[in-house]
């Protein structure tokens, strides 16, 4: 049966102003029509489910395009998270490179209903060889060798790439991930491999040795860490552990020609900024005053990573928010809130704009704006209903009601947190 949400003041995320007594009509997975509730047949209606949403607020499933679900594996905690997530607004999450054995039968759960979650888009990993020495690499192959899975791939001079993205696309990734340790050449052959497979290349901002800006002429789609930019002009770059100083005072206001020039690249590319502006505030948080110069170096990449998504964002880079934070079970709302909440207090973004970076450019950020992202008829009924207006004040978040993803409905009251 048909399902029509009636009488919210519907934000659909495409930038049109709010659309205040709206019916949202579901049918099955998709939204079958968004109009105003005397616009909508009578026909229509007497076929469906009516709920009244009469003094709420609507506005699309929000998206984190930076978590890390299984590194390392821990199905409870990462069934757990999601969950929390789910009930929060997050209706769908990009996975940057884990375990893809077990992600990729998370999601797969999450996909069918089987398991309460956002849906899941994920990446196959590829880096240098001297990359694989990182302990987290054999967290995630745990029974194989770290670099010689379809999943986490060292790549060398020698390897066949055509084959090796291959293997990546056989894992059912939504992309590769190319993370460190490899010069810009090797980036860009990756990179123009994949494109021939119709396969989406995501990237760290700077892959050491390859440049910020070798990194965006290769074509990848999206760059990860606002920070990592600004190695643009931290050269000679050698490899991922064996980072150079960066001159932190030059960025402090926001206004450095190198990176005028980077992000102009950047708008002409189309590449999406994968900001995950506010990790390092919360890494310098933890580090506190148990290790001064983790806390210090901490402190400086918050301020950098505020002025860099500042900038990039002026300039008219496409910014989506991610955390890639690992799960705190204690807090009763997902962490994509305190990105949000960062872009709008430390970068400059109006509410309204840092729902679109979670929205609209999270879609963007998975290659799947055509099917969600914004409430359009014939895309995913993905969407939150709240009491208050969250383009007026993020605090609103807070005040979820329900949450209907591929038009299954999930109201908050039936999430149990000793927090919430």
């Amino acid at each position: 049966m048909d399902v029509a949400y009636r009488g919210a003041t519907v934000h659909d995320g495409t930038g049109a102003p709010a659309r205040p007594g709206t019916t949202i009509l579901v049918s099955g997975e998709s939204i079958r029509l968004i109009a105003p509730d005397h616009e909508v047949p009578q026909e229509a209606l007497a076929e469906a489910e009516i709920v009244d949403l009469a003094g709420r607020y609507v506005i699309p499933g929000l998206i984190d395009a930076h978590q890390h679900i299984a590194t390392p594996p821990d199905r409870p905690l990462a069934e757990a998270a999601l969950r929390r997530d789910l009930y929060g607004g997050v209706t769908a999450t990009r996975d940057m490179a884990d375990d893809l054995r077990q992600v990729a039968d998370i999601t797969r759960a999450a996909l069918v209903g089987e398991l309460e979650a956002p849906d899941i888009h994920y990446a196959a990993l590829m880096a240098g060889q001297s990359f694989f020495d990182d302990p987290r690499t054999a967290q995630v192959t745990q029974g194989a060798t770290p670099g010689q899975t379809p999943w986490m791939q060292a790549i060398t001079e020698e390897t066949d790439l055509a084959l090796a993205v291959a293997m990546a696309r056989g894992t059912f990734a939504t992309a590769i991930k190319v993370y460190a340790d490899l010069p810009g050449d090797r980036v860009a052959a990756i990179t123009a491999e994949a494109k021939r497979q119709n396969f989406p290349v995501w990237a760290h901002a700077a892959v050491f040795p390859a440049s910020p800006r070798e990194v965006i002429e290769a074509g990848v789609a999206s760059v990860s860490h606002a920070h990592l930019l600004a190695y643009q002009v931290a050269a000679p770059l050698t490899m991922y552990k064996d980072k150079p100083k960066l001159d932190y005072a030059r960025y402090a206001e926001g206004d450095d020609p190198i990176m005028v020039e980077l992000f102009e690249r950047m708008r002409e590319h189309g590449t999406i900024l994968d900001a995950t502006a506010a990790l390092w505030a919360h890494i310098a948080e933890e580090t506190g005053e148990q290790d001064a110069e983790a806390h210090a170096r901490a402190v400086a990449n918050d301020e950098l990573s505020a002025a860099l998504t500042g900038q990039a964002f002026r300039a008219g880079v496409i910014v989506c928010a991610g955390t890639d934070r690992d799960p705190d079970l204690a807090d009763p709302w997902p962490a994509l809130f305190d990105e949000l909440g960062y872009l709008v207090e430390r970068c400059g973004l109006t509410p309204a704009q840092a729902l679109e970076a979670s929205s609209r450019n999270g879609a963007k950020s998975v290659g799947a704006e055509d099917t969600m992202g914004t409430l359009e008829a014939g895309k995913l009924a993905n969407f939150v209903v709240l009491t208050e207006d969250p383009t007026v004040d993020l605090a609103a978040l807070r005040t979820v009601t329900e949450v209907v993803k591929r038009g299954r409905r999930h109201e908050r009251a039936a999430f149990a947190h000793p927090a919430a």
